[in-house]
């Protein structure tokens, strides 16, 4: 078992089985589908999004304080960045002192803590000068209680009793929207189409897309591809093919991430991420997007769950699998500052200057820098691969038309000695990554690798 301490692992698992239940409910009874209607924007596809929350990415809090940091992002090698809510805060019902980013309560407006309409267009036009995209995070599933839109009481579910009501029973301090109303429909949907228009923002993730019904979401997207048909909708429900095939263009892909968790914990075995990759597969389209992430503001820090190797080790697969890979505010320096419930309603600044870090900075510019470089890491083609240690250590193969990539990662804390089943072994060399040591004493197909320890290896296929 890894050392995962045992009252983290009970929160860990409680939150997971919330979580999953939640994003997973409304896709639960979705068919298998092998025709994709939607068109994917081109950049999507080989993206690498950053994630950040305005009010802890910097010591201001605010657009300027991201603006000022686009050039070390762009040297990380994003391209893309996902922001949290840049809304006014409801008051009403607030949960901590601050309040949840997703309380909103002006969808027209910004967060006055953020900054001005000119900070704001400022950002947008320095990150696309970097030819960086910057999608905005939407709520459209509810509002705060003190929403302008209460002005408008139809717009709101209600209850037996005629009164209003959040989605979820513990979701106390939002009141749900109530999608029967076509008012609303027009309300939010002309919404979306003023940030894009207006802002030239490069699309959007809907949180909670899976309490809003699936018929506005492709009414949305029609109208914003009118617009721009390079704008990216983004949903965190997962297991929904029809959501990805009609309107969205990325999915969360939850299911990898908490079979990540399980395995990671020592519950289950690394094998076990084979078995949900497959199933995902056979749900989906083969071209069908799905974000591959090891940290988000619904969780602790990565670096908190896994430790910072066991953090470098999940990140590293998340970064040569398929689909769009994610890093969340700060994670490039090993921050640990709390993150989800509680602590996403109070303002708790990264760190950015942490002890004890290996230089992760580096082996993260130069991962991404190798994705970016070969298309093997771009398509959807993962070959997994047969190891003598499926308990702890994961192997695959992606391809591409020139380049071949075989990845070792040992997701557990034990040093394991093991052989890779490979049809050829000739050719293949290890890649080097600034801050790893290369490997030593290894003749493929045998191989060792330390607690949390990965390798890569390349060989030419050019005839």
């Amino acid at each position: 078992m890894n050392a995962i301490p045992q009252s983290l692992r009970y929160f860990l698992v409680t939150l997971l089985a919330g979580w999953v239940a939640v994003v997973s409910a409304a896709g639960a009874d979705a068919q298998p589908t092998n025709a994709v209607t939607h068109k994917i924007p081109g950049w999507l596809r080989s993206a690498v999004l950053y994630e950040i929350f305005p009010r802890d990415f910097s010591p201001t809090g605010d657009f300027n304080g991201i603006t000022a940091r686009l050039d070390e992002l762009k040297d990380l090698g994003v391209d893309t960045l996902w922001l949290m809510p840049i809304h006014p805060l409801g008051q009403k019902l607030k949960k901590g002192t601050v309040g949840s980013p997703y309380c909103v309560r002006d969808f027209y407006a910004f967060n006055p803590d953020y900054g001005t309409t000119n900070d704001f267009k400022h950002l947008i036009a320095q990150a696309h000068q970097r030819g960086m995209k910057v999608v905005m995070d939407i709520v459209a599933g509810h509002t705060s209680w003190d929403s302008v839109m209460m002005a408008q009481p139809e717009f709101y579910t209600k209850d037996a009793n005629g009164k209003m009501h959040p989605p979820y029973p513990d979701w106390t301090d939002v009141a749900e929207l109530n999608y029967a109303n076509q008012d609303l429909r027009r309300y939010m949907i002309d919404m979306m189409k003023y940030w894009v228009r207006d802002f030239a923002v490069d699309g959007f993730r809907c949180d909670t897309a899976f309490t809003v019904p699936f018929d506005f979401w492709e009414a949305a997207a029609a109208e914003l591809d009118a617009i721009n048909p390079e704008a990216a909708i983004i949903t965190d429900s997962g297991a929904k093919p029809l959501m990805l095939s009609k309107a969205f263009d990325l999915d969360y892909g939850g299911n990898l991430f908490e079979t990540l968790n399980q395995v990671m914990s020592g519950e289950q075995p690394a094998s076990l991420l084979q078995d949900s990759w497959q199933h995902t597969q056979e749900q989906f389209s083969k071209d069908d997007l799905h974000l591959r992430f090891t940290d988000h503001h619904n969780m602790p820090r990565a670096t908190a769950r896994y430790g910072l190797a066991g953090a470098l080790a999940a990140q590293t697969l998340m970064l040569t699998l398929d689909g769009v890979p994610l890093f969340y505010n700060g994670m490039e320096v090993g921050d640990a500052t709390e993150s989800a419930d509680p602590a996403l309603f109070e303002k708790m600044p990264v760190f950015w200057q942490p002890g004890g870090r290996p230089p992760l900075r580096e082996i993260y510019r130069d991962l991404i820098k190798l994705r970016k470089q070969h298309d093997a890491f771009i398509n959807n083609d993962v070959t997994w691969l047969t190891n003598s240690a499926p308990g702890e250590v994961i192997s695959f193969l992606r391809q591409g038309s020139k380049d071949e990539y075989l990845i070792l990662i040992n997701l557990s804390n034990r040093k394991v000695t093991a052989s890779v089943e490979l049809p050829e072994v000739a050719g293949f060399e290890p890649v080097k990554i600034a801050g790893r040591a290369d490997p030593v004493d290894i003749v493929l197909p045998e191989f060792h690798l330390n607690g949390f320890g990965w390798f890569i290896y390349h060989r030419s296929m050019a005839k």
